[in-house]
């Protein structure tokens, strides 16, 4: 049950980081009435929020499955067979495992615990949307980015140019390739359709807690955005380092180009522990090389974007 909520509110375009603090009370709450350990509660939480729904399943909004839209002038949902098939193994191999401990541990004769910290308020469940009404924000999203996905090449054809006399103080017209935005622009679009869902469903409970949430809904974005950026950064300084070369030069060794992204892309994910980060920097510094092994041995360039974006979740 954790691991599907998880998965529903990442999918949903829910980012990852405020997945785990919306969940973790009715994760605690549920552990507690089944006295399962819960020292195993955060490995169910990221299975659910941080591994396939992240960056297997095609069409999902988090930022590691838009990052290589850019480089690869890919959707996000990219290499679809490829992406299910990634994602049900996953979800087998971690159910299996989490399933594998709560055993181990019930044999041991070991509950919930006691005097643990941080332990959640309760809430009280009697005046609850229905809960068609709580995921069709999320269907929203998917059903949003899917459709828009396949309708921005066609409004704006393969380039859009905006003239100078709508952008003051430009001087020549600003041409924006298609291709290469059409993921963020339709992830983007389908957030904001759902926030507005949201709002015209629930405006009564969205007013009381306004401030409240535009505080975590503005500390999350500016977190996003700030992480990727300063990592982005942060690779380009890395890049022009002779120690990178080296470590560059033995992993461009590597001859079997899928291999060579996966590892490189995982490797760098581990160095500076965060995903988009490690994607980030292998993308700017050997993107060019990934895709010139791509078209040397046949292999789409969707492929190599699930490879690389599954990859980051090392």
């Amino acid at each position: 049950v954790i691991v599907a909520v998880c998965a529903l509110l990442t999918y949903g375009g829910v980012s990852l980081f405020v997945v785990v603090f919306a969940v973790y009370p009715f994760a605690a709450e549920l552990y507690r009435q089944s006295d399962i350990p819960k020292r195993l509660l955060p490995g169910a939480i990221a299975l659910g929020a941080f591994s396939f729904t992240m960056d297997a399943l095609p069409g999902t909004p988090q930022i590691q499955n838009i990052i290589p839209t850019t480089f690869f002038q890919t959707t996000s949902w990219a290499a679809p067979v490829l992406g299910v098939t990634g994602a049900l193994f996953i979800i087998a191999v971690g159910l299996s495992y989490l399933e594998w401990r709560r055993r181990s541990a019930l044999a041991k004769g070991e509950g919930y615990g006691s005097n643990l910290r941080n332990e959640p308020e309760r809430v009280e469940s009697g005046d609850l949307p229905h809960p068609l009404l709580a995921i069709l924000p999320l269907l929203v999203v998917g059903i949003a980015n899917f459709a828009l996905t396949r309708a921005i090449p066609q409004w704006y054809g393969d380039s859009h140019t905006v003239p100078p006399e709508i952008l003051p103080g430009i001087a020549t017209p600003v041409t924006t390739t298609v291709k290469t935005v059409t993921a963020i622009w339709a992830v983007e679009a389908a957030l904001l359709l759902g926030i507005l869902f949201v709002v015209l469903t629930a405006f009564k409970r969205v007013a009381q807690r306004f401030a409240e949430g535009s505080k975590a809904a503005v500390g999350g974005a500016l977190l996003a955005a700030m992480n990727t950026a300063s990592e982005y950064g942060f690779g380009g300084v890395i890049a022009a380092l002779p120690g990178f070369i080296v470590v560059s030069n033995a992993l461009k060794s590597i001859p079997d180009p899928l291999v060579n992204a996966a590892v490189s892309v995982s490797s760098l994910a581990g160095i500076t522990g965060s995903a988009s980060g490690g994607m980030s920097i292998a993308l700017a510094a050997m993107s060019d090389t990934f895709i010139a092994g791509a078209q040397a041995a046949g292999i789409e360039l969707e492929v190599m974007h699930r490879v690389v974006a599954m990859a980051s979740g090392g």
